[in-house]
């Protein structure tokens, strides 16, 4: 099956709001990277979200062209192709975007999907985010306007951010911000939902003490209760069905009991990246190590070509990759909740 269309992924969107599940959206970086996701979604009988960064786009054009929205058309492109021979849906999405790379990024983006829709095909990418985080509310919410304009008219949805995700992921670094930052207020999400809902479908990535990377138990301070208090504020005043698309960020090592919690106030979307980043390297790791002898040319010696080939380690670490994400299927209840086929 392709890549979703605009209708299919507005159905997984749907579909998860309504059964009380959510979809992990896993940051990819390279072809060994897609595969595993694909293989965990497909695995896992569960439809997902693939997403691409500005470094992770960067990463995939190559170090020496460091062009972005090159490298994630590419990955994009990539995904579609590879899609095709998975009987599960997925949708293709980028990562925190920041005012200053709207133009170096997201517009190219945009533009790549325009082209794609003249020319009889939808759209490359189902959803783009643009992280307001950084700018003021009422600033923020001008860029999305503009924003989830354009993407409407393509049929593109457009994820949104109030409150800061605290920690640092891919140069997205806000670990000095005080702590009322990392939460989203009800009024914050009723000036959302008034100032976006009129123009188009959006997702809103409300915060609630979120951190990207793993830390220590107790380290991380979610609550979930914020996500409850800011629907309730904004169906209180507009009824049951301007309940919002929210995500999680930050899903990696949080607690179960939290990501449950979550999915019963409206939260539809998870991402997930550190552990998965690490699912990936641990086998290459350890592969590694226990053929060092053959890795490294010692002393004169011709080494082993079976165990420094890449893909000797790099088809390890797409099957630990998508063991990972299959657990973040189970836990974001999922699993075997496909609706390929029926749309």
């Amino acid at each position: 099956m392709p890549v979703a269309t605009p209708a299919q992924y507005r159905a997984m969107l749907d579909a998860a709001q309504k059964g009380g599940y959510a979809y992990p959206a896993i940051n990819v970086t390279s072809l060994p990277t897609i595969n595993g996701a694909l293989r965990a979604f497909a695995e896992a009988k569960s439809d997902g979200i693939i997403q691409v960064s500005t470094g992770g786009g960067q990463f995939a054009s190559g170090t020496s062209v460091n062009d972005a929205a090159f490298g994630a058309i590419v990955l994009a492109e990539a995904t579609h192709r590879l899609a095709e021979k998975y009987d599960v849906l997925v949708a293709l999405h980028t990562d925190h975007c920041h005012p200053e790379k709207v133009d170096s990024f997201l517009k190219p983006l945009l533009q790549a999907s325009r082209e794609r829709i003249a020319s009889g095909k939808g759209p490359l990418f189902q959803s783009h985010m643009f992280d307001g985080s950084v700018v003021s509310l009422s600033e923020n919410l001008e860029i999305s306007k503009s924003l989830l304009k354009e993407c409407a008219e393509l049929d593109i949805i457009l994820e949104v951010e109030a409150g800061c995700v605290g920690g640092e992921e891919d140069g997205h670094d806000t670990s000095g911000l005080p702590s009322e930052k990392l939460y989203t207020t009800p009024e914050d999400m009723v000036a959302v939902y008034e100032a976006l809902s009129p123009l188009g479908r959006f997702l809103f990535a409300a915060t609630f003490g979120n951190v990207h990377g793993t830390y220590k138990p107790g380290a991380v301070k979610l609550k979930p209760t914020i996500l409850r208090d800011g629907q309730k504020a904004v169906t209180d005043k507009h009824g049951p069905a301007a309940e919002m698309d929210l995500v999680f960020h930050g899903g990696s090592g949080s607690e179960l009991a939290d990501i449950r919690e979550t999915l019963d106030y409206g939260v539809v979307k998870m991402n997930i990246d550190t552990d998965t980043q690490y699912a990936f390297t641990r086998p290459i790791v350890t592969h590694l190590c226990q053929n060092i002898e053959g890795v490294l040319k010692i002393d004169g010696e011709v080494g082993n070509k079976k165990v420094y080939d890449p893909r000797s380690y790099l088809k390890k670490a797409e099957i630990s990759l998508a063991n990972r994400l299959k657990e973040a299927c189970d836990d974001l209840l999922s699993s075997g909740r496909t609706i390929f086929g029926n749309v």
